[in-house]
C-alpha cells in the first residue's frame, strides 16, 4: 500500500511533520512553509531543549538560511525564546498553551488521576493513561509514588508504541484495517525496531484478548517492567487509549507482574470506563483481525 492511499485512509497513523512534508511534493494544496515551520517545533525534545540554527538545520534537512527565517518567525510569534548568550532557541509559552485545548477536551482525566494515584502508591511506582499518536503514545495523565527510580513518565512525553506495553495495550483496541495501517508505518518509520519488536508486539495485542492486559519485561526501559490494558477507543476521534504501571523490576516477586498487577491494571480501566460512561473494548486476537482482513 503506497503512502498515499494511506494518508486518505480513515485511520490516519500521524506521521511527524517531517515525514509528511517530505510524502507531499507535488501536492498544490500543501502549505511548504507552514509545514517547515513545524519540523522546526518538533525538532526540540527533552533531550535537546535548546538548539541553534545549524543544530536545526542539520535534524531537520531543511537549509540553515531557511530555518533562520523559520526561527524569527517563531519567535516572534511567541512559540519560540532566543537565548542570546547562548544564540539558541527553546520552545515558548505559546507553544505549551496549544495543547490545553487538547487536554482539556480529556475530562476522564480527572475522574481517573485519584484511582491511578491510588495503585501508584500501592505498588510504589507510575500509572499512566496514554493516547496513540502514529508510531507513539503520547503521556495524557500520570500518577507516581515518591521513589519510582529513573523513570518519572510526564504530561506530552512520547514513548514508541512497538517496544510498550502501552503501546500494544492501545493498539489491541484498533479496528482491524487501522491495525494494518499502523504496522505499516512502524516499519516504514523504523524497520529496524519493527524486526526486533513485531513479534514481541503482537504477542502483546494477544494477550490483551487473551486476559485483559499485556506485559512488557524491560524492553523500552531495562530497569522498569510495566503492564498496559486498553482504556477505550473513542471512534468519533478516532483515538485510542490505555492506562499502564510502571514498576521497577527490583521490586518485584516472579510472576507478579501477571498474577497481580495485570489484574488491578484491568480491574482500574473497567471502573475508568464505568465512571465515564465508555463501553468495553472489543479486542480481537491479531490472527483472527488477519483473517478478517483477507475476506
Amino acid at each position: 500500500m503506497s503512502i498515499a492511499i494511506q494518508r486518505k485512509a480513515a485511520f490516519t497513523p500521524s506521521p511527524s511533520a517531517e515525514t509528511v512534508l517530505a510524502e507531499s511534493a507535488g501536492d498544490a494544496a500543501f502549505a511548504t512553509t507552514l509545514a517547515k515551520g513545524l519540523v522546526v517545533l518538533e525538532a526540540f525534545d527533552a533531550g535537546a531543549p535548546m538548539l541553534g540554527n545549524m543544530e536545526l538545520a542539520a535534524r531537520t534537512g531543511i537549509p540553515r538560511p531557511t530555518v533562520a527565517r523559520l526561527t524569527h518567525t517563531l519567535a516572534e510569534l511567541g512559540y519560540l525564546r532566543y537565548d542570546q548568550d547562548l544564540a539558541k532557541y527553546r520552545l515558548g509559552a505559546r507553544a505549551l498553551r496549544m495543547a490545553h485545548p487538547l487536554l482539556a477536551g480529556m475530562q476522564f482525566r480527572q475522574v481517573a488521576r485519584p484511582m491511578m494515584q491510588e495503585l501508584a502508591q500501592s505498588v510504589r511506582g507510575t500509572v499512566s493513561i496514554g493516547l496513540l499518536d502514529g508510531t507513539a503514545m503520547i503521556y495524557v495523565e500520570t500518577a507516581r509514588s515518591g521513589d519510582v527510580g529513573p523513570h518519572t513518565p510526564d504530561i506530552g512525553m512520547p514513548i514508541p508504541v512497538v517496544m510498550t506495553a502501552m503501546g500494544r495495550a492501545a493498539a489491541a483496541i484498533l479496528p482491524a484495517g487501522d491495525s494494518t495501517l499502523l504496522e505499516a508505518r512502524i516499519k516504514a518509520d523504523s524497520a529496524d525496531s519493527w524486526s526486533a519488536y513485531r513479534d514481541r508486539y503482537r504477542a502483546g495485542i494477544r494477550q490483551c484478548a487473551e486476559r485483559g492486559f499485556c506485559t512488557c519485561f524491560g524492553e523500552y526501559m531495562a530497569s522498569i517492567h510495566a503492564v498496559a490494558a486498553p482504556l477505550f477507543h473513542a471512534r468519533n476521534l478516532k483515538q485510542s487509549f490505555s492506562i499502564n504501571c510502571g514498576i521497577p523490576a527490583f521490586r518485584l516477586q516472579p510472576g507478579q507482574l501477571e498474577a497481580e498487577i495485570g489484574p488491578r491494571i484491568t480491574a482500574l480501566a473497567a471502573s475508568i470506563r464505568s465512571l465515564v460512561n465508555e463501553v468495553e473494548p472489543t479486542i480481537a486476537p491479531r490472527e483472527q483481525q488477519k483473517k478478517k482482513t483477507a475476506k
